[in-house]
């Protein structure tokens, strides 16, 4: 895994409370090794991203902006966490 994938997964698992934590660092083990660089872009900015807003998109209690769609997203929208993992 390159430098900047190992980061971003770094920052993933360290998102400031610990719902983010788990979601964001599980999704990051199952996704981000085959990533390309359009949707590390995209990863990226969802981790520079306000963690209350990703968590309540995550959860639907908010609509997601329209400036914040993409494949990405999508599929961790589509992500189940998995508590025991």
């Amino acid at each position: 895994m390159n430098e900047r994938k190992r980061k971003l997964k770094f920052r993933a698992q360290r998102r400031g409370f610990r719902e983010m934590d788990l979601i964001m660092g599980q999704f990051a083990d199952a996704h981000i090794a085959a990533m390309s660089d359009a949707e590390l872009d995209e990863f990226e900015r969802l981790l520079a991203t306000p963690d209350w807003d990703v968590y309540a998109w995550i959860i639907g209690n908010k609509p997601v902006p329209p400036n914040y769609t993409g494949p990405v997203l999508d599929q961790l929208l589509g992500f189940r966490y998995d508590p025991g993992a």
